[in-house]
């Protein structure tokens, strides 16, 4: 695989479209580098995902980073650096029983095999962003490098592309996790191509934004509060007792209590947890929603699993772990927020 060098860039960052208010970070703190560098590579990974009836999506295999972290719960009080602020969700075309925002990240490792993660559909001014983990986007066993053909699947059940595939273009994340390989900053917003949507005669069509489509999750940071949320992701892998749960093949929703912990690896300024019995393996970059509806499927991000513990001893993992959303993921979104991106043009 073609390993990518990253590019800082000093991005001039506008006002969101939304009621966001904080004091955001320096701009030096965002990293972006491309996913994709031509249209033909961008049709490229739209064969390689959706050939063969999308052999290449059901083959794939949860990414399997160590996701087991060591910590204890702990009453300590959240303490922002800056104003709490919120970005309003949008719905979608239809709704469903569950929100279509949430699906499957695709993408081909290191290793050369396919991967995939969780990751969510959020709002932002072009209405192209995908939230997940930083670890789903770059590989860190070596120099930080973005994996190959990223994707995003969102309703992913069984296989099915139900509202289409959206290949990453460019990616956004925080210069302390590609620098220092900084747990608080294990996240990452992903700007999507237009969907890419496979009919049955297996001709492939070209459709809206990601969130025209599908509806995008709001977005909570430097709140200082501990609520309870809806986590939704992919998980897969095995409890410590072997125990095997959850196949990966549909989406998962728990629902528990935030709290703040203290971890002991690996090490982490202001880790927050969830009561939550996913296991580690495929629900990294699960969405932590707060406030979310039932009734309209949305709600406000406000964590994304980059970790499980089992906090109790007792062989099951009972903790979902996040970074905390501060200013600096905020200072993120925005920049990752002001990249528009368009149409793939696809060849007969």
């Amino acid at each position: 695989m073609m390993r990518r060098r990253l590019l800082t860039l000093a991005i001039g960052l506008g006002l969101m479209g939304a009621t966001a208010v904080a004091a955001p970070a320096q701009a030096a703190d965002v990293v972006s580098a491309p996913l994709i560098f031509s249209m033909a590579n961008a049709q490229q990974v739209v064969t390689f995902w959706l050939a063969d009836g999308g052999a290449n999506l059901r083959s794939a295999t949860p990414y399997a980073p160590p996701t087991e972290v060591r910590g204890e719960r702990t009453s300590s009080a959240v303490v922002p650096p800056g104003k709490p602020g919120m970005v309003a969700p949008v719905p979608p075309e239809a709704e469903g029983e569950l929100p279509q925002t949430s699906g499957k990240v695709f993408f081909v490792g290191a290793d050369g095999q396919p991967h995939w993660c969780s990751g969510t559909a959020v709002q932002s001014n072009f209405r192209n962003l995908v939230a997940t983990a930083a670890h789903c986007v770059y590989d860190m066993e070596g120099a930080p490098a973005t994996v190959d053909k990223w994707a995003f699947v969102p309703g992913y059940s069984d296989g099915t592309t139900p509202s289409g595939l959206y290949v990453g273009k460019q990616a956004f994340v925080h210069g302390d996790f590609t620098q220092y390989r900084d747990h608080d900053r294990d996240f990452a917003f992903v700007n999507v191509y237009n969907g890419v949507v496979p009919s049955t005669s297996g001709a492939l069509t070209t459709s809206g934004r990601l969130v025209d489509i599908v509806g995008g999750q709001g977005l909570a940071f430097n709140q200082t509060a501990t609520p309870t949320v809806d986590v939704f992701g992919y998980p897969a892998g095995p409890h410590p007792d072997g125990t095997r749960p959850y196949t990966g093949e549909t989406l998962e929703r728990s629902t528990g209590q935030t709290f703040t912990m203290r971890l002991s690896s690996p090490p982490a300024d202001q880790p927050i947890g969830v009561d939550s019995p996913f296991t580690g393996e495929g629900s990294l970059g699960s969405s932590w929603l707060e406030g979310y509806s039932d009734d309209h499927r949305l709600g406000y991000l406000n964590g994304i699993t980059t970790g499980v513990s089992d906090t109790d001893g007792d062989g099951r993992y009972d903790t979902g772990v996040s970074p905390y959303f501060d200013s600096g993921l905020y200072t993120v979104f925005r920049a990752a927020g002001s990249y528009a991106t368009g149409r793939i043009v696809l060849t007969a």
